[in-house]
């Protein structure tokens, strides 16, 4: 995924690629990612369980280990972060780059009290002393809403709700001010109450800190409530990009018609959910040709040998389909 001035942009993602050696061979999780992310947008990456989200971004950061493998470019502000020496790249996790896991109950550690486990991102990133880390600790628990924050400093994060556990993730995150923020399904297993107010309150940080989000998410609403352009990805690749106004008004790929058509909607009543027929691929056993040909209703001999180039009508709207032409003329579904 492209802008008109890529070089401009914050993080720039060129031929990211993560594989991991299983029994069964090769397992291709991220296949060729491009994507930018420029000062201030906040970007989303939506797709099914398995289809690449969450190890892309892991990618980035460079949390895969062996047997993982990563290649391809990451620039951070001109930086290739996939070639950098380790004690470089430390300097930058968590204080210029930070992430949020997605699950708050096991990303956190369950001896130590929420405040210093915040302190910890102090502690290898600024020079405060342990009375300001203590400080800086509170203010960001009050930042991110954490109601009587001083008395919950000491707390472990069983004693939190899931929603304050979120909260908790997103002060350690910000500890150090970050310009980017990659957050992995931030609102996975939150009600819809919690969920509002944790995507409010990203937005609301992004703008006071002019900072960069990626987001991954599987649900199309968290989307359209948050971010300004959007990437499909399907069996570990993207399949199409654009602002999130363009992809919804009219997909180009039909993996991207069939996620939008298994949104639950206003219609008639009992009528029945559209769905997209089979399952995803296995990631060591990916079809010839296009990876969605055996679910799509659009296939064609071509589709199943020769993989579609990510392309379309302008280098911010692209779709990996021979027959996007077709699919973007459909009638939306309903």
């Amino acid at each position: 995924m492209t802008t008109a001035a890529s070089e401009n942009a914050g993080l720039v993602v060129r031929g990211l690629t993560t594989t991991f050696d299983t029994p069964r061979g090769l397992a291709i999780a991220a296949a060729d990612v491009d994507f930018d992310v420029a000062p201030g947008e906040v970007v989303g990456l939506v797709g099914e369980s398995g289809s690449g989200k969450s190890v892309t971004l892991r990618s980035i950061m460079r949390l895969i280990r062996e047997p993982g493998h990563v290649s391809g470019r990451v620039e951070w502000r001109g930086r290739d972060l996939v070639a950098m020496p380790d004690e470089e790249l430390r300097r930058i996790r968590g204080s210029e780059i930070a992430m949020i896991f997605q699950e708050p109950m096991t990303a956190l550690n369950p001896v130590l009290p929420v405040g210093l486990q915040i302190e910890e991102n102090l502690i290898a990133h600024t020079t405060l002393n342990r009375r300001e880390r203590r400080a800086r600790a509170l203010e960001l628990m009050n930042i991110v809403g954490i109601p009587a924050a001083e008395s919950r400093l000491d707390e472990y994060p069983h004693q939190f709700s899931g929603g304050m556990r979120q909260r908790a993730m997103i002060a350690i995150a910000l500890a150090c001010s970050p310009k980017l923020l990659l957050a992995d399904e931030p609102t996975t297993a939150l009600d819809v109450t919690i969920q509002d107010q944790i995507l409010k309150l990203l937005l609301e940080l992004r703008d006071n800190l002019a900072m960069s989000v990626v987001l991954v998410t599987h649900d199309l609403g968290v989307i359209a409530a948050t971010c300004d352009r959007m990437a499909v990805m399907y069996a570990g690749r993207i399949v199409e990009t654009g602002t999130v106004a363009d992809v919804f008004a009219r997909p180009r790929h039909p993996y991207t018609r069939g996620l939008l058509g298994s949104v639950p909607s206003g219609g008639a009543p009992r009528t029945m959910l559209y769905s997209i027929d089979g399952t995803p691929p296995s990631l060591t056993e990916l079809p010839v040709g296009c990876a969605f040909h055996p679910r799509c209703k659009f296939a064609t001999e071509e589709c199943l040998k020769t993989r579609p180039p990510l392309s379309g009508v302008a280098e911010s709207r692209l779709a990996a389909c021979f027959h996007q032409d077709d699919v973007a003329a459909m009638e939306p579904i309903l």
